[in-house]
């Protein structure tokens, strides 16, 4: 198994819309949106899902999860509201296996998610 798509963007191999990237985090515009703004904020490392989450990655995570909240600002959702969901495994619709944010917002939001 080749590299995933995720690695091809992070190494320049795909364009992307980027909106941030710093030493250790990605983050661009998903091509299929499921919203008016929908990100994925990724790590750098590939983790291929939270069940493969280290001690060592805590602080990564952190940070990741941060620069979302950032991210969300910079977009004008986080006054009124957006979702920060991570798929994990094939039933939840994780379709790369490579650990991934989806920032959602700019309409709003139903539930149950489905």
């Amino acid at each position: 198994m080749g590299k995933s798509i995720f690695k091809q963007i992070i190494d320049g191999e795909i364009p992307c819309n980027k909106v941030y990237e710093d030493d250790e985090i990605l983050a661009f515009r998903d091509i299929n949106p499921q919203a008016p703004t929908h990100i994925l904020v990724i790590p750098k490392k590939e983790i291929p899902s939270m069940k493969d989450i280290g001690d060592e990655d805590i602080e990564l995570i952190g940070r990741l999860l941060r620069v979302a909240g950032k991210i969300a600002e910079q977009e004008g959702i986080s006054e009124t509201g957006y979702r920060a969901v991570f798929n994990c495994g094939r039933d939840a619709g994780m379709e790369i296996p490579h650990l991934h944010l989806h920032l959602i917002g700019g309409r709003a939001m139903t539930w149950p998610p489905g």
